[in-house]
């Protein structure tokens, strides 16, 4: 495949599920801007009437979310699903002491599945909730779709992203070196939001924010992208081993960004939620009329 080519972005799912296989037991220790935007989500919750039965951490990862979504809504049933099977057998180990610490019993289901094709029945989740995993997603106008299906009306779905400008300094030194796809192609939150509606969500609030990570050297970012399983997983990436004297020239292109000493790593974070509304046709396509008393 020529990696100039449309396809050249395309998200290769089984490279990510082996990408992140491998990260297990290295993520935690480097998925500091992780937590921390995960954090920011959870704030948001508090201006957000709420109260599910149900809840979906889509993209759980070794479960992070799980103790904060349990402590806000003890009374709803969650469920931590992700592509890789290694991550959520440290996210199950995790969740041992937590269900102890708040008496839950076995009510924290975990289920190894691509969040692109959820596993279940129409209309019976309460609350989506995913933190950057929407990045390594191919298709997000049918996970909307699908995830419109499996929520129960009146459901509510909240995600965080990155958009176009991630990583905007690797994206820049890698194009002055080769051809390939390096990094991700990160989508717009002015599409995402239309994506949401048009898959019939109602309601969509986006909006953005810019974390910039600094590092000393290029290698430290790349370590960390490593440690997450943050590996180019495009389509179009080269595959051959890369060479000393490529390194050498990515790290002098890099070197242009350096300011006050320092290289950085700019991340464009986006944050969305929608809801699910009341239908307003039936299946035949006739209108539905509600009567307030």
């Amino acid at each position: 495949m020529n990696s100039r080519s449309p396809d050249a972005l395309t998200i290769d799912a089984g490279r990510v599920r082996r990408s992140f296989e491998r990260a297990a037991a290295s993520y935690d220790g480097a998925a500091l801007l992780q937590r921390e935007i995960g954090a920011r989500m959870l704030e948001r919750l508090d201006y957000v009437k709420l109260a599910p039965r149900t809840i979906l951490d889509a993209g759980t990862g070794t479960g992070n979310a799980l103790a904060a979504l349990a402590q806000r809504y003890p009374k709803a049933d969650l469920i931590a699903l992700d592509i890789a099977q290694a991550m959520l057998r440290r996210a199950r180990g995790d969740s041992r002491w937590l269900a102890r610490l708040l008496r839950r019993g076995p009510r924290t289901a975990f289920v190894c599945a691509d969040a692109q094709r959820l596993p279940f029945a129409p209309s019976v989740l309460d609350f989506i909730w995913s933190n950057l995993t929407l990045q390594w997603c191919g298709d997000l106008p049918r996970l909307f779709a699908d995830w419109h299906g499996s929520l129960r009306v009146e459901g509510l779905v909240m995600f965080s992203t990155f958009g176009p400008d991630t990583l905007k300094e690797l994206r820049s030194a890698f194009a002055s070196v080769d051809a390939h796809t390096h990094v991700s192609r990160f989508i717009d939150m002015h599409d995402i939001g239309d994506m949401l509606v048009h898959a019939g969500f109602a309601d969509p609030v986006m909006d953005m924010e810019v974390v910039t990570l600094t590092y000393d050297r290029m290698d430290g970012l790349m370590r960390d992208l490593k440690a997450i399983g943050a590996h180019n997983a495009t389509a179009g990436r080269a595959r051959g081993l890369t060479g000393k004297a490529h390194w050498q020239r990515l790290s002098a292109a890099y070197e242009k960004f350096r300011r006050d000493g320092k290289l950085p790593a700019t991340f464009e974070v986006v944050y969305g939620h929608a809801w699910k509304p009341q239908p307003r046709t039936t299946a035949e396509g006739h209108a539905i009329l509600r009567f307030v008393k």
